[in-house]
């Protein structure tokens, strides 16, 4: 038989214990270990990630300020729009009924009940996402099933109460009030205005450490919405609450921020000036498309600009850029179609041209001239000088340049000129051959010139040649050149032909219309130049004044000493100043301004008599201008041609004299003589101000 096996337990070998105990040791040591890491040493790290999940910020939207004209009429508010928002946690729980209110909200929506899909490729994004009900709901419930998706945004009102009422009977449906700008005047006040849009991309970093919400909060894109973004935007509240893995608030950890609601603003505005001189600039244009068509047949001009200012405050009362475009159409979303076609247009109608818009002032800029002539003693007041209809210069380009001879044309050349007049007749005549030789000498008649250099220091002494620093973003600089800036861009010498047409307003100057109006309001001011402005007042919600209306000088050409003294006026090789500094004497002010009143009273020559003959009982100052320019659209349209260049139109002037109270500028483009196109406009803005000014007296005196 065979032997019994030995069951007996065989003992365990010693090393086995060893190395199972030291394993066992070693897990449990690491376990330690992780746990002192991620208890002790991270502490903070995971109570930070942990605060993470379970605390959330919430940022509250502040309402945006109003915008008001000085009369009180609304410019910009807000207005409630409709979102229809879901709610997918507090949808009922039968999938039937789901689909039921999901048809319902189709048909009154227009949103299908289902289509696409929302990944990586095609995110959700509220009140722009194509998707269908179903699957933006699907979205809001795998990441915040507590939170409301929009499922349509901008609904009608109408539609809005009937999705409400039905709100008991569809649980986890109701809407949503936001609030969206509206501008109830529109078009006419675009400019001033502007709109609101979404947080640019380039500026997320800027406007998140204001406190904005990219994605939802909207800021400024132009006009008074952009230059004080700051204060109508107020500032944003947030709560601090404590929330579930759902994402349902729990409830607040720390006590809500509540927000700081936007400032309102009362504009410089009176919109029914404002509405006037747009419809008279308007009917202006068309009256010369019908009255003076183009060879071409393109219409003549489509463009123009009209600016109405207090010369004593600075405030500008009516400031019209045509054409313009309907900002109520931003109003919700910024319709990409509407913004590309703005952006294509030649005539620029996103582009504020009464202070981007940068052209050749023409004889409007003799009025800088004439101030530095008298300044300086170029001529005397009763000097005759002979103005004919045509002269030659030897034009120059360096001190010994024995110079070519030019031909420098009287704007009324073919009549033989306006003969022999003084320095006053020089202005209400507008007589180009009087301004070139007082800009730029001539032979011993006028000997020196007052040259570029002084003309420079003149021209931005009364607001030429920068930005006026007016409260709307855009401005553009305009431009007085000097010898050095031309061997810059155009790689030569300075030449005195230059000179001559830098002192009637042509070659190398530009200027923008408001910086033409600053010239005659500072002339208007007896030398004092006010800083420009469309913001009137600031006013908190309950209405009071917190920021009143205080003019601002920006300078007195009669008491600042701003005018610089050269060693070289007339610029060869370089304009050299000396460092000393002066004033303006006011009576070389006071003829200038004779000057442009005699413009109006005087019935032989005077630019301005039939413009405003018939207003005895106004007493009116002005200068005209009409400026030569080829820039591309008249090179594209050929109308570029030697001897006979296309002009804009110009006309700026003030009343009453005595005691000036508006100034106004008109510009058109490509308008022709600036007395025929935009001297009408000037006067029947005008005529519409003091008629209002005088129904607003009655107004007063009738009340109780």
């Amino acid at each position: 038989m065979n032997a019994e096996p030995d069951l007996q337990p065989q003992p365990l070998e010693n090393w086995r214990l060893v190395v199972t105990a030291a394993a066992m040791v070693l897990v449990i040591l690491v376990f330690v270990a992780r746990l002192f890491a991620l208890q002790i040493v991270q502490h903070q790290k995971w109570l930070a990630a942990a605060n993470q999940n379970r605390v959330e910020k919430l940022n509250i939207p502040a309402p945006r300020g109003a915008i008001y004209d000085r009369r009180g009429i609304v410019l910009a508010r807000n207005v409630a729009s409709y979102n229809v928002v879901i709610t997918p946690a507090y949808l009922p729980d039968d999938p039937g009924k789901v689909d039921e209110i999901f048809h319902e909200l189709s048909r009154l929506t227009g949103v299908p009940v289902s289509r696409g899909v929302v990944d990586k490729e095609h995110p959700y994004v509220a009140c722009r996402s194509t998707q269908g009900i179903r699957q933006i709901v699907n979205f809001g419930e795998t990441f915040a099933p507590y939170r409301p998706v929009k499922i349509k945004c901008h609904i009608p009102r109408e539609v809005a109460m009937v999705i409400r009422e039905r709100s008991s009977d569809w649980p986890g449906v109701g809407i949503e009030i936001e609030p969206i700008r509206d501008y109830p005047t529109g078009y006419l006040t675009a400019d001033i205005v502007g709109f609101l849009g979404p947080v640019p991309k380039a500026l997320v970093d800027f406007y998140k450490k204001k406190g904005l919400v990219p994605n939802r909060d909207k800021v400024g894109y132009a006009g008074v919405e952009l230059s004080h973004q700051d204060l109508l935007a107020g500032k944003n509240g947030h709560r601090v609450v404590e929330v579930d893995v759902a994402g349902h608030i729990i409830g607040d950890l720390k006590p809500p921020q509540p927000p700081v609601p936007g400032k309102n603003l009362v504009l410089t505005i009176d919109t029914r000036l404002q509405d006037a001189a747009y419809h008279i600039l308007v009917k202006q244009i068309q009256y010369i498309n019908q009255r003076y068509p183009m060879p071409d047949g393109e219409p003549r001009t489509q463009s123009g600009v009209v600016i109405a200012m207090n010369p004593k405050t600075g405030e500008i009362l009516a400031m019209v850029s045509y054409p313009t475009y309907e900002n109520n159409r931003m109003a919700r979303f910024i319709p990409a179609y509407y913004y590309k076609q703005l952006a294509a247009d030649p005539l620029r109608p996103l582009l504020n041209h009464a202070i981007s818009g940068e052209y050749a002032p023409g004889s409007t800029f003799k009025i800088v001239t004439g101030t530095g002539a008298m300044n300086e003693h170029i001529v005397s007041l009763n000097q005759i000088i002979d103005a004919p209809g045509i002269i030659t210069l030897a034009n120059k380009y360096y001190a010994n340049d024995p110079g070519k001879a030019e031909k420098f044309y009287d704007y009324n050349y073919k009549e033989g000129g306006f003969g022999k007049i003084d320095f006053l007749h020089c202005i209400a005549y507008s007589s180009d051959v009087c301004f070139y030789k007082i800009g730029g000498g001539y032979d011993d008649e006028i000997n020196p010139g007052l040259g570029i250099c002084r003309l420079g220091t003149y021209a931005h002494a009364l607001g030429y040649g920068a930005r006026t620093g007016i409260d709307l973003p855009g401005e553009a600089t305009g431009l007085i050149p000097t010898p050095t800036w031309k061997r810059i861009y155009k790689g030569e010498n300075w030449s005195t032909g230059d000179t001559y047409l830098a002192s009637v307003g042509q070659g190398y100057v530009l200027a923008t219309p408001l910086q033409v109006l600053m010239s005659a309001a500072t002339i208007a001011n007896n030398g004092r130049q006010m800083q420009p402005t469309v913001l009137r007042e600031v006013v908190d919600a309950e209405g009071k004044v917190i920021q009143p209306f205080r003019p601002k000088v920006r300078w007195d050409i009669t008491k600042d000493p701003i005018i610089k003294v050269f060693s070289n006026p007339a610029g060869i090789g370089r304009c050299k100043p000396t460092g000393e500094l002066k004033t303006v004497d006011p009576w070389a002010i006071k003829q200038v301004q004779k000057g442009m009143r005699l413009a109006v009273t005087d019935s032989t020559h005077g630019t301005l008599y039939h413009v405003f003959e018939g207003m005895e009982n106004l007493a009116v100052a002005g200068k005209t201008g009409t400026a030569e320019y080829c820039d591309n659209k008249a090179q594209k349209r050929n109308l570029c041609h030697r001897g006979d260049w296309p002009t804009h139109g110009w006309t700026v002037a003030y009343a009453p004299y005595n005691d000036p109270e508006i100034v106004v500028v008109a510009f058109v483009y490509n308008g022709g003589e600036g007395a025929v196109v935009a001297g009408p406009i000037v006067r029947r803005v005008m005529e519409v101000y003091f008629k209002l000014k005088a129904a607003d007296a009655r107004r007063s005196s009738q009340s109780p």
